[in-house]
């Protein structure tokens, strides 16, 4: 089975430039849930060959409706292991660094995120989402970040801006008060959001809460849909694919 054969049809789209730099590019993806999973997917089938995957959080009966790495077999292992393996059969020439660590002010360090291409947002905390952007828009990395996909139904509504324009997303306007009280991005940088914000409709049992891994840090568990955190995924990935496309192609 040839690499190459594999990945045909994205180079004969992309050109065979951007499929080298694709090929190249070291990219590390902050957060594998819900959002994270599909973006990972993604990029590996893509081209990308050389993925960093972060994220502290195993497997939940919770997280099945809607991440990748999350069936009924895979309840209990890490995220990050298990999709590994699953990228890995699609390219096994790719190099994937699966970290089990949660990102926040004592780790930060140990990731060396100055020594990536682009630096993907998946988190769902606040405050480490704050730190990482704060950190991520210091080096010359390339960052992406993803809004809240819960509580959304209508993918119509996903869209992309620089997270100063973001109108209409509550998780934006938080982080946005957040770093006006610190320091503020050493650097513009572009998010998937979608300004439609639904109620809960249904009742979570406390046992869900009691047995589902859930990080009580988190302010709520909110409703959520494999479409809609699939098509986040897709989109942040697709920033970085147009961005190597864009600068390969306009020189």
């Amino acid at each position: 089975m040839s690499e190459k054969a594999n990945f045909e049809r994205a180079e004969l789209l992309i050109g065979t430039d951007a499929m080298r730099r694709m090929n190249a590019a070291r990219v590390i993806l902050l957060g594998v849930g819900g959002v994270g999973s599909w973006c990972a997917e993604s990029l590996i089938r893509s081209g990308v060959r050389h993925l960093t995957l972060v994220d502290s959080d195993c497997v939940s009966e919770t997280n099945i409706n809607r991440q990748l790495p999350a069936t009924t077999l895979t309840v209990g292992e890490a995220k990050v292991n298990v999709l590994k393996k699953r990228l890995l059969e699609i390219n096994p020439e790719a190099e994937i660094t699966a970290i089990q660590e949660m990102y926040n002010a004592y780790t930060s360090a140990s990731f060396h995120l100055e020594s990536y291409d682009y630096i993907l947002d998946a988190i769902d905390s606040l405050e480490e989402k704050t730190h990482l952007i704060r950190t991520a828009t210091q080096t010359d990395a390339v960052f992406f970040s993803s809004m809240g996909a819960a509580l959304k139904m209508d993918p119509s509504r996903i869209r992309m801006a620089e997270f100063w324009k973001i109108q209409g997303c509550p998780l934006a306007a938080a982080l946005r008060r957040k770093l006006k009280k610190g320091q503020l991005p050493g650097k513009k940088f572009v998010c998937v959001f979608s300004d439609e914000v639904l109620d809960n409709r249904g009742a979570l049992p406390d046992a869900v809460i009691s047995s589902s891994g859930w990080d009580a840090r988190k302010a709520r568990i909110n409703g959520t849909l494999a479409y809609i955190t699939a098509i986040f995924g897709f989109t942040l990935s697709s920033l970085v694919i147009r961005d190597i496309y864009t600068s390969v192609n306009t020189k």
